[in-house]
């Protein structure tokens, strides 16, 4: 798992560390020390730690005036052992929420497994992101199934019509308006 990095490739539109509205405002990063592990697996040091043992995030991007972030993830979601929606929610949602963003595009693509539980923290996201939606981006099929199986797709906008392979080939705003226009189409 050391060999995944999460998308560097917006670094100048947004850097997380520089952002006073980020929970990793400041965080200085070690490339050369790899120190964090998913299950005895060492990850690249540019993911950042949330307090869960199997769950890493990178802010890939945030935008206050459109009040929205995009957010990758690495590892296993485990609610059912971890509670690691509750965990995100508390460190890392709260800190976005409180400044105004509502909007939210998770990506995906390296969240290996999902453990459910209960859907009390995702609804309570939802509904504090009041007209703005929470959206996932090119999760895993088996993953996907379980939040539907946990009916989490009640609160999160999943599908393969949200599977976008060429995501890194955009700029933030524009993918965030394509996923936008797929988000309202849906809700329709």
């Amino acid at each position: 798992m050391d060999d995944l990095e999460p998308y560097n490739g917006w670094h100048a539109f947004y850097n997380s560390s520089q952002d006073p509205n980020s929970p990793f405002y400041e965080k200085v990063y070690n490339y050369d020390l790899y120190s964090e592990t998913i299950y005895g697996y060492y990850i690249d040091p540019a993911w950042d730690n949330i307090g869960s043992e199997t769950l890493f995030i990178k802010v890939l991007y945030a935008n206050y005036e459109q009040g929205i972030v995009i957010l990758e993830f690495i590892g296993e979601w485990n609610d059912a052992l971890h509670n690691d929606i509750m965990v995100l929610k508390r460190n890392i949602l709260e800190y976005f929420i409180s400044s105004g963003i509502r909007k939210f595009l998770l990506v995906g693509e390296f969240v290996m497994n999902f453990h459910g539980s209960d859907d009390a923290y995702y609804e309570e996201w939802f509904e504090e992101v009041e007209e703005g939606w929470i959206a996932a981006l090119n999760f895993r099929a088996h993953v996907t199934e379980e939040w539907e199986k946990f009916n989490l797709d009640e609160f999160i906008v999943i599908g393969q019509d949200l599977m976008i392979d060429n995501w890194r080939t955009k700029p933030p705003l524009q993918l965030m308006r394509q996923v936008e226009a797929l988000v309202r189409k849906r809700l329709g």
